[in-house]
């Protein structure tokens, strides 16, 4: 493998994770991202209260994001063989503490319904 292309990570999380198992996971990455771009239109500013919770979520999401990897690849920490794995394994704990964070926030907004008028007046 010479070249780093889109074409070729594709491939490779394909083989990884498994066609049906991949484009189930990025058709849900997906829906999740639009209902959440929907409840930033909808509500038009940010509950700070439902971000917090959503941050709280957040070490929850990379422990599991770090597992569900190592269990579909068939590895553990055993298995790290150098700097390039702990990078990339930071980045599937990032991407996952990412993700459920944004889970967590349209979850409770959609589950909560609009956000009410503040004080100020704002609707």
């Amino acid at each position: 493998m010479k070249d780093l292309t889109f074409e070729t990570l594709l491939a490779v999380f394909e083989e990884m994770f498994g066609r049906a198992l991949f484009w189930t996971m990025v058709l849900v990455a997906v829906l999740i991202t639009l209902a959440y771009l929907f409840v930033l239109i909808r509500d038009r500013a940010m509950s700070m209260r439902k971000f917090l919770l959503a941050q709280l979520s957040m070490p929850f999401g990379a422990v599991a994001a770090v597992l569900f990897v190592q269990w579909i690849t068939s590895s553990g920490l055993r298995d790290i063989g150098g700097p390039v794995d702990v990078i990339v394994l930071l980045g599937v704990a990032g991407a996952g503490a990412v993700g459920i964070a944004i889970l967590v926030y349209t979850v409770q907004a959609l589950w909560q319904g609009r956000q009410a008028a503040s004080a100020s007046g704002r609707a």
